[in-house]
């Protein structure tokens, strides 16, 4: 058997792993001209590194990451305790056998990726941009832009928010703007730490409004990204600038150390927030969809990074069961869409309850963030 993916993406390369490990011939398909992934911080959520512990990759994972402490959530304008407890970590990696959730830099965890899914002598292909693809019942023969052709037994879209799979297979399916807007940008520890006096990582949350920043990068880089409600349709992607001044006045009258970060921001990053209508089915034919492409989701629960890499696990693990193709990517779409609607609903809620219009009538109870079946799921021991 021979699985083609399309994008090299966090999810796409887990299930390529994973496939390769399995003796499983993959092959991945990359629009970009070259394999490099834009700036940001994520969350690595428990279910994300129970993966990377069934791949023997939680090692090298750990020592790009750090702890992420108990995730304070603060009041926007005096930083009371609202939920969780002061993190007082020094931004410092462990060994990653705690099962507790850490944060990463992005770029840092793609590599770790690369370099495993590399020495399986599993190929990645770059400046293939997915045009077409044809199921001809035997297989399936993936078209891209600058005019090469590959052939395989199954397609994978694992190619993010805005998927060609997706638009290919449903093409009155668009991703929705959910009214929402990401400013995000990196400030080196030198110039921050005079913000960072509560502690490593924070959320402060007010009126139609959400700032999370946390070091990454062994404590030397801050990762900043504010979330706010707006009427404007902004686009997704990282190619739209914003103004210091533009971010300033999104999050005037905050807490002094908010405004402090801002007021060192370079390179800020504009980022219209999308979602996706969840879709009776992920498959048709020989084609399935994996991650964004599949279950794009809102990031109030830092959970959109974790639903892709047990996404790629839990599709590896199905056709590595010996039985027929179909009957595996059924058994993926029974595993996973159960679990990716709950987390993607719960996203919506959280941002709901972290963007209220009275901050001091937060209610912890109600955060799904709470939740911990559902945040400290397991994907490598639960039944298919």
């Amino acid at each position: 058997m021979k699985i083609m993916i399309i994008g090299a993406g966090l999810g796409g390369l887990t299930a390529a792993i994973a496939l390769r490990q399995q003796g499983i011939n993959v092959e991945v398909h990359e629009a970009a001209s070259k394999l490099e992934e834009t700036g940001a911080g994520l969350t690595l959520g428990l279910g994300a590194q129970h993966v990377f512990r069934a791949l023997g990759l939680q090692n090298a994972v750990a020592e790009q990451a750090c702890p992420a402490g108990t995730l304070p959530f603060l009041h926007y304008q005096n930083a009371r305790l609202l939920m969780g407890d002061f993190d007082r970590g020094d931004g410092r990696a462990d060994d990653g056998e705690a099962n507790i959730v850490r944060h990463i830099y992005r770029a840092d965890l793609q590599q770790v990726l690369i370099d495993a899914l590399k020495e399986l002598g599993g190929p990645v292909f770059t400046r293939h941009k997915l045009a077409d693809f044809h199921d001809s019942g035997d297989q399936v023969t993936a078209v891209f832009a600058n005019g090469d052709t590959a052939t395989g037994d199954l397609l994978i879209g694992a190619d993010g928010v805005r998927s060609a799979v997706r638009a290919i297979l449903w093409p009155d399916d668009a991703p929705r703007f959910t009214n929402h807007v990401a400013y995000r940008f990196l400030v080196p520890m030198a110039q921050a730490r005079p913000f960072m006096d509560l502690g490593r990582s924070a959320i402060f949350i007010g009126p139609q409004r959400t700032f999370n920043r946390y070091t990454m990068c062994n404590g030397d880089i801050v990762n900043c990204a504010g979330l706010a409600e707006t009427t404007e349709a902004v686009p997704e992607g990282w190619s739209i600038g914003a103004s210091e001044s533009e971010l300033a006045e999104a999050f005037s009258g905050w807490h002094e150390d908010v405004v402090g970060l801002i007021g060192h921001a370079s390179n800020i990053i504009k980022w219209g927030l999308y979602d996706r209508q969840p879709l009776a089915t992920w498959t048709r034919g020989r084609t399935t969809l994996l991650g964004d492409a599949a279950h794009a989701m809102l990031p109030f629960l830092g959970m959109g990074a974790a639903m892709a890499i047990e996404d790629g696990y839990i599709l590896a693990k199905t056709l590595g069961l010996g039985t027929d193709w179909e009957q595996a990517l059924q058994r993926y779409e029974a595993a996973r869409k159960p679990r990716t609607e709950q987390v993607h609903a719960a996203s919506i809620i959280q941002g709901k309850v972290t963007q209220a219009i009275d901050p001091d009538r937060f209610e912890p109870a109600s955060a799904p963030m709470n939740n911990m079946d559902m945040m400290a799921f397991d994907p490598v021991t639960a039944p298919l």
